[in-house]
Formats: structure tokens, sequence, C-alpha cells
């Protein structure tokens, strides 16, 4: 055997010594554990008619009695009927009924959001306008409007969607620059490892708010700010800087849709109160969404009619 016979010969023998006995440490698989389950509830419209207190009785029943049960009640806002425009003495009237029906019927622990509905303004004027919006807080028991918590691995923010008109008049949907500032720091301050959820009243971001009415006039699409938040194309660009927010819900359209825009998924979960406590809104009837936060940053959001 001359000597690149020999070379060839030593080499294949390594070949074959070597390969079939390299071991390869496979990763194990990744499985997704759900790390906090939250029903959303929206729109509830407490009243004194229409059976409304027995309606939400009965949509809560229905979240406790889930074989699968949620970590915490989030109230999306608009918990009352209506203040605005509404005497003292009837607002006093839905706060107790609703506060009353919860107490009784809910052994959930709640987050809070304030909706347009929940804000009593006894003269179209910034001060009165504040002074409605710190009695919902009073009887929501929110120290601030706006707030974050971290829950079980994630950054849960609650945004005050309704601010008051430049002139102090009935209201218009955004973040006010207050609230704008904080919001900012609170996600630069957030682990860019920890995923975020936003909440707000007002949808940031739906399609639903191109059909509910007449929205749609000679060429244009028009939707009012009171609909969707005016800011959203501002909150989209923050939201964009920070790839761990995976989320926002929202309310007070009544309806249910699902938008995913720049790696940021937005639910408008529907109400409770449907059509205000008369069947279906549309196509939506009276329910609840199931909102499921896993540790990995995904999310799984689902509505639930619950008058079954």
């Amino acid at each position: 055997m001359n000597r690149r016979d020999l070379i060839r010969y030593a080499g294949a023998g390594l070949a074959t010594l070597s390969t079939p006995h390299l071991i390869t440490a496979q990763p194990a698989p990744f499985t997704k554990r759900r790390a906090l389950r939250i029903a959303h509830l929206t729109d509830v419209h407490v009243q004194p008619v229409v059976g409304a207190a027995k309606g939400f009785a009965r949509c809560l029943h229905h979240v406790q009695s889930l074989p699968d049960k949620p970590d915490l009640i989030l109230n999306g806002g608009d918990a009352i009927m209506e203040a605005h425009g509404r005497s003292n003495d009837s607002v006093k009237r839905q706060w107790k009924l609703y506060n009353d029906v919860l107490s009784s019927e809910n052994a959930f622990p709640v987050l809070n959001c304030i909706g347009n509905h929940d804000i009593w303004c006894k003269a179209e004027t910034k001060e009165a306008f504040d002074g409605g919006k710190q009695w919902a807080m009073d009887e929501l028991q929110l120290p601030k409007r706006y707030y974050s918590l971290d829950k079980n691995g994630w950054h849960i923010v609650v945004l005050d969607s309704v601010q008051p008109k430049t002139d102090g008049s009935w209201y218009t949907a955004h973040v006010d620059e207050e609230q704008y500032d904080w919001l900012e720091t609170d996600l630069k301050n957030t682990s860019t490892q920890t995923p975020v959820l936003i909440v707000s009243h007002v949808p940031i971001l739906a399609a639903c708010v191109f059909f509910d009415g007449k929205r749609f006039d000679g060429d244009n699409w028009n939707v009012p700010s009171r609909w969707m938040h005016s800011d959203t194309v501002r909150l989209m660009n923050l939201f964009s800087q920070y790839a761990n927010v995976k989320a926002a819900l929202s309310g007070h359209i009544h309806l249910t849709d699902r938008v995913d825009y720049n790696g940021v998924t937005y639910y408008c979960n529907g109400a409770v109160s449907g059509a205000w406590w008369f069947g279906k809104y549309h196509h939506t009837p009276a329910g609840y969404a199931i909102v499921d936060l896993f540790d990995d940053g995904t999310v799984e959001n689902r509505y639930v009619g619950y008058n079954v």
C-alpha cells in the first residue's frame, strides 16, 4: 500500500469510527404555560330597570362556574348605565346597584378601568368633568385614573381613555399629556423580557368602529374620536419601540373584533349588556371575554356568551 492509499484508508477509518458515535444534544421542546387567566367584563351598564342587575349577576355566576376559572376579573369601564346628564340621586342609585351586585355575587379580585358612562358631569366644564371622574374613581376604589401592575410575569397597564374636550365639554378619547409621559416612562422601566398587556375602555385600534352606524358618507369613512382613540398613531408609534407590548383590550363599542398590527393584537370585547340589556347588538350577544396570557408572551382571547 503506497503512502497516498494509506492516508485515504486512515481517513476513511476515522470517519467510519467517529461519525456514528457523535452525540448531538437536542434541546427539550418548550411547552408554553398559562401565566394568567382574565375574565374581561366590559360595558355592564347597570341600571335599576330592564333586569340589568339580574343580568349582571347571571354573568358573574357564569364566570364563576367555569371549570377552568379565571384569576381575576377586569372591569373594562361603563359599569353603570349613564352618569352624564343624570341627577345626583340617579347616579348614586346606579353606583349602589352596581357595587351591591358585585359585592354579593362575585368572589374574584377585580381590576377597574374608567368608562365614559361612569363620569357624572353636572356642567360642561373641565372642573365638573374632573369632579365626575373622581366620583367614578371613588366608587371603583381607584387611587389613580391610570396605573400599572405586575402579575404572574406580565405587566398590565390600565389607561384612562376618556378626556374632556378642550372647551371642557363632553368627552373625546385619547391619552392626555400627563398620562402619555407616564406611559412612556412605565414602558421604558419595564424589562424587555416582561410581556405587556394594555387595557383601555375606548379602543386604541379597532375594525368594528367602521360598521357601527353610518360611518361611510360620500367618499369618506368617518369615525368619531369618541368611538376610537384620536391618538392611535402616536400610541402605536410608542408601542413599536417595545416588542414586549403584546396585546390591547378594550370595550365601548359593544361589538367584537381582533386587529393585528405591527406586532400588537387589539381585541374589542363586546359588552356584558349586549344592546344595553335588549338582546344582541348587531351580531354580538351579551357576553365577556376569557383572556389567557402565557409565559412566552402569547395571548388567547375568546368571547363567551352567558345567556344560555
